[in-house]
């Protein structure tokens, strides 16, 4: 019998809700790079960065709900539920890292490399 505190049927709903924001994100991140480079807009590609960000995002809170999820053992006695956090603070460096760091890139290569605009459309 489970125990109270742990609910299977909220569990699987949120791993399904995890998956599909999974799916979801590399969608748009594979649609915003499509039309970046049909456009060859530099706020389009930033905005790309932006969504590849967030795909890798929900990795790294799949990974660190399955590693919370292990049992415990002898050097952690109390299971490794905490890990969760640990992830999630994982992704609140890449969401600044990986996103803005290609953003500033792109856009300091464009300053120092400026092209005119040659499909406004």
């Amino acid at each position: 019998m489970a125990s109270p505190s742990r609910n299977p049927k909220g569990k699987s709903s949120s791993m399904r809700v995890l998956y599909v924001a999974i799916a979801a994100n590399v969608a748009i991140a594979l649609t915003k790079y499509a039309a970046a480079a049909v456009t060859g807009s530099p706020a389009m590609l930033a905005e790309a960065f932006h969504s590849t960000a967030d795909s890798c995002n929900e990795f790294l809170l799949l990974l660190g709900v399955k590693r919370s999820e292990r049992p415990p053992d002898d050097l952690h006695p109390f299971g490794h539920g905490k890990e969760l956090y640990f992830w999630s603070l994982v992704v609140a460096i890449v969401i600044f890292g990986l996103g803005a760091g290609c953003s500033l890139d792109d856009g300091i290569s464009r300053l120092l490399h400026p092209t005119a605009t040659t499909k406004p459309t």
